[in-house]
């Protein structure tokens, strides 16, 4: 792992990033506020970055599985979570969004920090871009992730997700929708020139 690394630190939590991973910010913390964890469920933290999302649902969860495309990020979680005494209850995957997620994987809690910016061709070329870098519209993996989130979510469960108003929140409270998922922003912070907005979704009862 890289020597250039920062240190982040929350309450007795602390957690190392490389310069290639996705330092936390506003929209982690946005995550971190409202993320509660039933003791003994399971957690898939999608998107995982520097783990700082699994290592802290590990504190009441019996097991989390912490996926990223970025391998430094995969490295990084897995060396948090370590230093944070909950390596016995995380699992790191490498990964395209759900393609290291076996079909039959069910969830309690699904959590995604998505990339969510609307960027131009040459943006996400380096690892630590993938993170925010969403497409022309801010949008080609929170659709992708939407698609396949509700096929991994256990009875009961729910999904947070964060993104950007300039993302088209609409779009995506109507795609879950679609999956008979009901979906509503729970909290939202101004940031600058965007709104960032918390989305949380569960299974519509039959």
């Amino acid at each position: 792992m890289s020597s250039q690394c920062k240190g982040v630190f929350l309450g007795d939590f602390v957690f190392v990033v490389p310069e290639q991973v996705y330092e936390p910010a506003e929209d982690t913390f946005l995550l971190v506020r409202n993320l509660s964890t039933e003791k003994n469920s399971t957690v898939l933290d999608m998107g995982t970055g520097c783990g700082i999302l699994a290592v802290l649902a590990a504190e009441r969860a019996s097991y989390v599985v912490a996926v990223d495309i970025n391998p430094h990020a995969v490295a990084c979680a897995q060396r948090n979570a370590e230093l944070n005494g909950v390596a016995a209850k995380i699992e790191t995957r490498e990964g395209n969004l759900f393609e290291p997620i076996e079909p039959e994987e069910m969830y309690d809690l699904i959590t995604f920090n998505a990339p969510y910016l609307p960027v131009g061709p040459d943006e996400g070329e380096i690892w630590v871009e993938k993170a925010w870098c969403g497409g022309k519209d801010g949008r080609s993996v929170i659709d992708r992730f939407i698609t396949e989130s509700s096929k991994h979510l256990a009875e009961n469960g729910r999904i947070l997700l964060v993104q950007s108003s300039l993302s088209n929140v609409e779009r995506t409270l109507a795609l879950f929708a679609e999956r008979t998922l009901s979906a509503t922003v729970i909290e939202s912070e101004k940031v600058a020139f965007e709104e960032i907005v918390l989305i949380q979704a569960r299974l519509i009862p039959h």
